[in-house]
C-alpha cells in the first residue's frame, strides 16, 4: 500500500507536466493536508492553493530536531516560489527533505484537477564576487561558530562558509552533553570534581596517547566554556554522566534534552546578531597561499567560483566519519560499517591542506559508537545508559559494564551472537531523559507492559530476562556490580512499561586529524606553525587519543573553537 501511494503521487506530478498545454483551473482552491516520513517521524503540512498556484504552506506536526527548521522553511519557500512539489532536497537534511517533499506532493495530489501547473521562471545568477575579510571560517558547526563569535568580539571582520544548506554540521546531531569540571552547575548540585580528575579520565580514556598539553587546555578551561555558553543563552544546567567519567560532569539542557542543536542554535543566533555573515551552500575547494602563508580560500557557490582574501583562515570542517573511502584508507577493518555522521563529514580539510606540508596526528584512530540502530544508523545517546539503561544479548543476559569506554562496549557487542545487542530501560529512565522521546516518535522502541511481554516481543527467554533485571536491581540497591563492575547505577528498572531497541557499533568519531598547538595554530611536519592557518574541533587530532569519551567532543569544539577565533584575530 505504501508503494502504491508513492506511485500515485508521482503519477499525479507526471500527469500535471503532461497536461502542460491545457487551460482552466489547476487546483480546487482550498487547504489540503499532506504527510511524509522524515528523520524523526511523520511530518504533516497544510498546503493552501487557489485555482492556479500554491499560496501558503503551514507546518502542522514537525518531529524533527530544531536545527532542521531552517531547511524545512527553505523547502517550503522553494515550493511556493516554483509552484511545485517537484523540488530538490537540501544537503545535510536528506531525510527531513524527503519527508517535507512527500508531504507537499501528497497535499498537491489531492488538490490538483488535472490541468498543468504553471511553473515559476528560474532566477538568473548574478555571478559570484571576490571579497576580502579579516578571517574566513570554513565550517559552521560548534567549532566554527564559536571561533567566529570570539573573532568578531575581538574586532575582526568574519565570514563563515558552509558547504551544506543547513548550518550546524555534526554538532546538530550531538545528544549526550558537554563535559566540564568545577562548574557552577556541579557546585549547585553538590558534585565534587576537579580539572585534574577530568584530565586523568580523558588521558585514560584515550589510552594515554593524547597530547597532554591539549588535554590540559580542554580540562582546565571547560568550565569557562560552560560559563560562556550560558551567558550567550544556552541551558547547560542538567548534569549527568557518560562512559569513562569518574563523576557527573556532562552538561546538557534541563530534562536531559539533546545538547547539540540547542548549542548550535544559540551560537548561530549570537553570531548573526553580531554581524557574522554565514554563507550556506558555499564549499571551500582550495586554500590560497603564498609560499607557506595562507592568504585566503577559493569557494564554489551556486553563483559560481570566487575568492575570499583573508588575513587568517580557520579550519572547522569536522572529521571524516562519513567518508567510507577515508575510513578504509586509515582503518581498513572498518570497511562496510555504518556511520552516525551527517553527510558533510567527509574530511575536506585533509584535502585542502595537502600542499602545505601540514602534519597529521593519530589519523588511524577512529571510534565506533556502540549504541547505533542497525540499518537506520540512528545513534542512541550514551546518556540513556548513563541514566540507567542496561545492555543484554540475545540470551537476555548482560555481558559488559554499560558505561565502559565506547571501544570496550563496541568490542563486547561484536563478540555477541549477531554482533549486536539490545538496550533495555524502563519508564523511569524514559522520564528522566527528554532525548528518548525522539526515538519513541521515530518508532525505534519496542514496548512491553511487563518484562515478560517485552521478552516475547523480542523473541527472548522471559524468565532469563526477568532474572537479569532482578539481579541488576539488586546491584543498584547494594551500590555495587559484582558481575561487571559498573560504577554508576542511578536507578532500578522497576517502572513499567519497559523498552528495548537493537543496537550495534557504527563509525562515530575520528580522533585523528590536523596537528595543532595550544593556540589552535596548525602545525607543519617540521613542527612550525603555518602562518595564517588555524583549526579547531574534530578536524584536529591529539585531544582524544585512541578513544574519545562521551561529552568531550562538545567541550573540544567549543573550547578550542574559541581559542582559534581569538588566536586568529590577534595574529598569534
Amino acid at each position: 500500500m505504501r508503494n502504491f501511494r508513492i506511485g500515485t503521487t508521482i503519477l499525479a506530478v507526471v500527469l500535471i507536466a503532461f497536461l502542460a498545454s491545457c487551460g482552466g483551473a489547476v487546483y480546487e482552491a482550498g487547504t489540503y493536508t499532506g504527510e511524509g516520513k522524515g528523520h524523526g517521524g511523520t511530518i504533516r503540512l497544510e498546503v493552501s492553493v487557489d485555482k492556479k498556484s500554491i499560496t501558503d504552506i503551514t507546518i502542522i506536526d514537525n518531529p524533527e530536531s530544531d536545527f532542521s527548521l531552517p531547511a524545512i522553511n527553505k523547502l517550503i519557500d522553494t515550493a511556493i516560489e516554483k509552484n511545485s512539489g517537484d523540488i530538490d532536497s537540501i544537503s545535510g537534511a536528506t531525510e527531513t527533505s524527503a519527508g517535507v517533499i512527500a508531504a507537499i506532493q501528497s497535499a498537491l495530489a489531492k488538490a490538483q484537477t488535472g490541468e498543468a501547473v504553471p511553473q515559476a521562471s528560474q532566477k538568473e545568477s548574478t555571478g559570484a564576487q571576490d571579497i576580502s575579510v579579516d578571517i574566513a571560517v570554513i565550517g559552521s558547526g560548534g567549532a566554527g561558530l564559536s571561533a567566529a563569535i570570539e573573532a568578531k568580539n575581538a574586532g575582526a571582520q568574519v565570514i563563515i562558509i558552509e558547504k551544506l544548506s543547513v548550518a550546524g554540521g555534526n554538532t546538530n546531531y550531538a545528544t549526550g552533553g558537554l563535559n566540564a569540571a568545577e562548574t557552577r552547575f556541579q557546585e549547585e548540585q553538590g558534585i565534587e570534581d576537579s580539572a585534574e580528575l577530568f584530565f586523568e579520565d580523558t588521558m585514560k580514556g584515550g589510552k594515554n596517547i593524547n597530547n597532554p598539553e591539549l588535554v590540559k587546555v580542554l580540562t582546565s578551561r571547560s568550565n569557562e566554556t560552560v560559563d560562556w555558553l550560558t551567558d550567550l543563552g544556552a541551558d547547560l544546567s542538567d548534569v549527568g554522566r557518560l562512559g569513562g567519567a569518574s563523576v557527573n560532569r556532562t552538561h546538557r539542557p534541563k530534562g536531559g534534552k539533546a545538547v547539540g542543536a540547542h548549542v548550535t542554535g544559540t551560537l548561530q543566533k549570537v553570531a548573526e546578531a553580531a554581524g557574522v555573515e554565514i554563507r550556506l551552500d558555499n564549499k571551500a575547494v582550495a586554500l590560497i597561499h603564498k609560499s607557506s602563508t595562507v592568504t585566503g580560500v577559493e569557494v564554489e557557490s551556486p553563483e559560481g567560483r570566487y575568492t575570499i582574501t583573508a588575513k587568517a583562515v580557520i579550519l572547522a570542517t569536522g572529521g571524516f566519519g562519513a567518508s567510507q573511502e577515508k575510513i578504509v584508507q586509515y582503518k581498513p577493518e572498518l570497511k562496510g560499517f555504518g556511520t552516525t555522521n551527517h553527510p558533510g563529514a567527509t574530511g575536506d580539510a585533509l584535502d585542502l591542506v595537502k600542499g602545505l606540508n601540514v602534519a597529521l596526528v593519530d589519523i588511524e584512530q577512529i571510534q565506533t559508537h556502540p549504541t547505533v540502530v542497525p540499518v537506520r544508523n540512528t545513534m542512541i545517546t550514551e546518556a540513556v545508559r548513563g541514566n540507567g539503561a542496561i545492555l543484554v544479548n540475545r540470551d537476555a543476559e548482560r555481558f559488559v559494564s554499560e558505561l565502559e569506554t565506547r571501544d570496550v562496549v563496541s568490542d563486547a557487542e561484536l563478540a555477541q551472537e549477531g554482533e549486536t545487542a539490545f538496550l533495555l530501560f524502563d519508564q523511569g529512565v524514559r522520564d528522566s531523559l527528554a532525548a528518548i522521546e525522539k526515538y519513541a516518535n521515530s518508532g525505534l522502541l519496542t514496548e512491553g507492559s511487563s518484562l515478560e511481554e517485552l521478552a516475547t516481543a523480542m523473541d527472548m527467554d522471559a524468565a532469563v530476562l526477568e532474572e537479569t533485571v532482578a539481579a541488576y536491581n539488586s546491584y543498584v540497591a547494594a551500590g555495587t556490580d559484582p558481575d561487571y563492575g559498573r560504577a554508576n547505577m542511578p536507578r532500578q528498572l522497576t517502572t513499567a512499561p519497559y523498552y528495548m531497541v537493537e543496537v550495534g557499533p557504527a563509525v562515530h568519531h575520528t580522533m585523528g586529524g590536523i596537528k595543532i598547538d595550544t593556540e589552535a595554530r596548525v602545525i607543519d611536519k617540521d613542527g612550525t606553525p603555518v602562518p595564517g592557518l588555524y583549526a579547531a574541533g574534530e578536524v584536529t587530532g591529539g585531544v582524544h587519543g585512541a578513544n574519545r569519551l562521551g561529552g568531550n567532543a562538545m567541550a573540544d569544539i567549543t573550547t578550542f573553537g574559541r581559542i582559534a577565533g581569538l588566536s586568529a584575530a590577534q595574529g598569534k
